[in-house]
């Protein structure tokens, strides 16, 4: 899609797509309030800019229906297809890397009472085992603030994949 065929959106179909990037409302609102963006430089900074001050509460929301690293996201919407894609190198993972996972995602679960959020596109198998150990040691608001960004890098990857980087023309 073209930045200018997401300007033109009903507010309905661009909060719905927002959502898809990052499911936090005030966030949705805020990117979709902030229409007509001239590039998509300029919505991804809008979303970043806004991205920044999400919280804890923000994760619990964002998070409560996201699937486990590891668990094969069940359905065909817009949002499970895009963990599937995201989540790919776990297809791969050598079964004892999928167990340390699984049991570090109930570890982490039971310490921050969210399920463990990593930018995944990108990571091999061992290489997300390997921050799930790491992030368990932090405190609950140094993971709020990494969950948090890696959140981010997740919603702006998604919203890269859907606009393109053309700019709205003028004259």
């Amino acid at each position: 899609m073209r930045i200018g065929d997401f300007n033109a959106l009903d507010e309905g179909a661009a909060r719905d797509l927002v959502s898809l990037w990052a499911a936090i409302p005030r966030w949705v609102s805020a990117v979709v309030a902030g229409r007509p963006y001239p590039s998509r430089d300029e919505l991804e900074a809008t979303a970043a800019t806004e991205a920044a001050s999400w919280d804890a509460d923000d994760l619990d929301q964002a998070l409560a229906q996201h699937p486990r690293i590891g668990e094969r996201p069940v359905g065909d919407d817009a949002s499970a297809t895009a963990s599937r894609r995201e989540q790919a190198a776990m297809t791969a993972a050598a079964p004892g890397v999928a167990q340390r996972i699984a049991a570090g995602n109930t570890r982490y679960e039971a310490r921050f009472g969210r399920v463990f959020l990593i930018r995944a596109r990108g990571r091999s198998a061992e290489e997300m085992l390997a921050e799930l150990e790491r992030r368990l040691s932090n405190t609950p608001e140094s993971e709020v603030v990494e969950a948090a960004g890696q959140l981010c890098e997740i919603a702006l990857g998604r919203l890269r994949e859907t606009v393109s980087a053309d700019r709205v023309r003028t004259g």
